[in-house]
């Protein structure tokens, strides 16, 4: 009996030192992993406000100039100013002659513009490529809702916009929520079809629209559209 107890294998202190150092490693991977989850779900899922474009003091003058042009059809607000809301209109005879119909603006110009708008200000972002334009957005959701209530979703979408065929076109690219793209029949089944040759037969939004673009094109960080008489 002394010899069988003598002979009998015991468990080396190194193989229970291993198993302790694996137990280690996997619990402090799923800490690791559940940090990364938390972090994803806040930037991806809820993200925090968009920053305000502000534009240098050389694009302010040009951006001024240009809204010149088409005032008073266009009033940039003034941040905090009642003085000018409060102040009376001129009378001013109506007249088209030397009108501008042509308007230019860059994305730093549209976004600034934005910016003036405390309500989309931190809410909506502007880009401009050749032949897309393509906004991002924070959607407020209603308290009421289960789940997501008082939080803000993540969505972004892109429009393709040019002139060709003496006509603009206009095609939904996509909407995403969350940076997962939206299915397409869930958009109506209008993802890559020009709207404008879609609905252009008919009497509406699309045929008013073509009709009264004489040239529209989207270049980088600018947006060109010239309307016709």
């Amino acid at each position: 009996m002394q010899n069988q107890s003598q002979n009998t294998p015991t468990k080396p202190k190194g193989s229970r030192q291993g198993c302790l150092k694996a137990l280690g490693i996997v619990v402090l991977g799923s800490v690791l992993t559940a940090v990364l989850v938390v972090l994803g779900i806040k930037i991806f899922l809820f993200p925090g406000e968009f920053k305000p474009v502000e534009l240098t003091t050389s694009e302010e003058v040009v951006l001024e100039e240009k809204l010149a042009v088409i005032k008073p059809a266009y009033e940039r607000p003034v941040p905090n100013s009642t003085e000018e809301l409060q102040s009376p209109l001129e009378p001013r005879a109506y007249s088209e002659i030397g009108a501008i119909r042509e308007v230019s603006f860059t994305e730093r110009e549209v976004n600034a513009l934005l910016a003036d708008n405390t309500e989309y200000a931190t809410h909506l972002a502007i880009d401009f490529e050749p032949n897309l334009a393509s906004a991002r957005l924070r959607i407020p959701v209603d308290q009421d809702v289960p789940m997501l209530g008082g939080k803000t979703i993540r969505a972004s979408a892109g429009m393709e916009l040019r002139y060709a065929e003496g006509r603009p076109v206009v095609i939904l690219k996509g909407v995403s929520l969350w940076g997962i793209p939206v299915p397409n029949a869930w958009l109506g089944n209008m993802k890559n079809i020009d709207l404008v040759r879609e609905f252009e037969g008919e009497e509406g939004f699309w045929k008013s629209f073509s009709e009264g673009i004489e040239h529209i094109s989207v270049e980088n960080e600018k947006i060109t559209i010239k309307f016709k008489e």
